[in-house]
């Protein structure tokens, strides 16, 4: 048998529905047609190759929203990838949902550590093994507790705490795989670029891991990260580029003797799949007809660069919810919106887009030194230092100056009024950050319920804002003219 074989590894994560080109100055970039086409060029000139997905396939289009997922996985049928693991997101629409879709899947779906507590039955098969000119690649999927908030609904469903018992579940399917000669084994994780590192460091080198293809962070990067002898990669976010491990390996040892990777761009370069954009038009012309109405016009493009500052978008639609709703203040999670910017003129598809969680909203009730804490757990280090934390918009009237360097906030005033040790604030929370207050705030429901009863006071947030902007027109929101926080290096 020859002892060094050639395998080409492709690798998305993070599609989120990212399914049309988009121009950008001169070019066309992106869309699921182009890395349909791309992967079968790839397929087609060379010998040995895989492509694999590292989670978070949903959410982000409204052909997803509408269907619930099951036009995104007839979408990728006809992309074909080779495997694919879970992430956050395919859990939005519940896990049994999520289990009926796998059923729809012509790929397998892994994952070793989501199970059922009663009997610690995993809900998906853990790993997957590729057979590929006489080498046995090992494929294993991993995502942790921290990035599955929506199973907090699902009582009979755990996942592994942390990621040291998820690398104990590794090494227990290494140890029993490699028993039948497992020529490679790459990890499919969604967890975060950091969070990858620390997997790869608690890796027993006798397991075999080979390569990390992570998700979750949307981190774009130069060159691979080597941790323990373990190579590290992700493709940033959505369809404008695929990942490219072009690889020789060494079956006699199991493990990787030459590497090259690259980031390739999805553009006009890499052929069309016009199947696929056939499939992809016919739901978006339901869709279409469905949510194309116009609900607004801004007097400008508002927009929302990142999700860890304060934002144009993050502050209007913070207000909206807090003055339709008529409390103190609203915590709006950065994160809920999903887009850049939003146009001028504003359709419903617009809003359902870059606002796709329709979450209830809780009436919780808070004191000063309480909201600080929670101010504090948001505004440390990690949030902006590249790892997936937790971030709000805050509504108008509330003031922050924070101080990173000694991390500290040195001004805290309500309606431009200092704070009083002993008020207390009735606060908005999106379901999603009700049910994880210790993860996101660091603070339990326990302590906030000594101030007082917490209700549901709407059961769709986006309904509120649809409701705001189809009754008013030309709205402008400037964040320099009343900024809400202020982060001081």
């Amino acid at each position: 048998m020859e002892r060094y074989k050639k395998l080409t590894l492709l690798h998305s994560n993070d599609l989120h529905g990212d399914f049309f080109s988009e121009e950008s100055g001169e070019k066309t970039i992106g869309g699921a047609s182009r890395l349909s086409g791309y992967i079968s060029k790839v397929r087609s000139e060379e010998k040995n190759v895989i492509y694999a997905i590292a989670g978070d396939m949903f959410r982000g289009n409204i052909i997803d929203s509408e269907y619930k997922g099951i036009s995104t996985i007839e979408i990728m049928n006809m992309i074909s990838p080779d495997v694919v693991t879970i992430g956050n997101h395919e859990t939005d629409y519940g896990l049994a949902h999520l289990l009926f879709l796998e059923k729809c899947a012509k790929f397998p779906i892994i994952n070793a550590n989501l199970f059922i507590k009663t009997n610690n039955s995993r809900l998906f098969k853990p790993y997957h093994i590729a057979y590929v000119d006489g080498m046995k690649i090992l494929f294993i999927g991993i995502v942790t507790e921290q990035v599955l908030a929506n199973t907090k609904n699902e009582g009979l469903v755990g996942t592994f705490v942390d990621i040291s018992e998820a690398a104990q579940e590794i090494g227990r399917i290494c140890n029993t795989y490699n028993a039948i000669d497992i020529d490679y084994t790459v990890l499919l994780t969604h967890i975060g670029r950091e969070e990858d590192k620390k997997l790869a460091e608690m890796l027993d080198p006798a397991w075999g891991v080979d390569v990390i293809i992570g998700g979750h962070s949307h981190t774009f990067i130069d060159r691979p990260a080597i941790v323990n002898n373990i190579l590290i990669v992700q493709a940033g976010t959505g369809t404008d580029q695929i990942g490219r491990f072009d690889l020789v390996i060494d079956t006699d040892t199991n493990a990787t003797h030459e590497w090259k990777w690259q980031c390739i761009p999805i553009d006009e370069n890499c052929p069309r799949d016009e199947k696929l954009e056939q499939l992809i038009e016919s739901y978006k012309g339901t869709t279409d007809l469905k949510y194309g109405r116009v609900i607004t016009r801004f007097k400008r493009e508002l927009t929302h660069p990142d999700r860890y500052q304060e934002t144009e978008l993050g502050d209007l639609f913070a207000d909206i919810l807090q003055k339709s709703l008529g409390l103190d203040l609203m915590l709006l999670g950065s994160g809920s919106i999903r887009g850049e910017k939003l146009w001028p003129i504003v359709t419903l598809q617009d809003l359902m887009e870059i606002f796709p969680y329709d979450d209830s909203i809780y009436l919780v009730k808070v004191t000063w030194n309480q909201l600080k804490r929670m101010l504090l757990y948001m505004l440390r280090d990690e949030a902006f230092e590249g790892e997936h934390t937790e971030f709000y918009q805050f509504s108008e009237g509330l003031h922050v100056t924070y101080n990173r360097t000694n991390h500290e906030i040195e001004k805290f005033t309500f309606e431009n009024l200092p704070i009083k040790d002993d008020q207390i604030f009735k606060l908005w929370l999106q379901k999603f950050h009700f049910i994880n207050l210790k993860e996101a705030f660091n603070i339990t429901l326990e302590e906030i319920e000594q101030n007082g009863t917490n209700r549901i006071v709407s059961t769709s947030c986006r309904d509120v804002i649809e409701e705001y902007l189809s009754n008013n027109q030309h709205i402008n929101v400037s964040v320099e003219e009343n900024q809400r926080l202020i982060v001081k290096k």
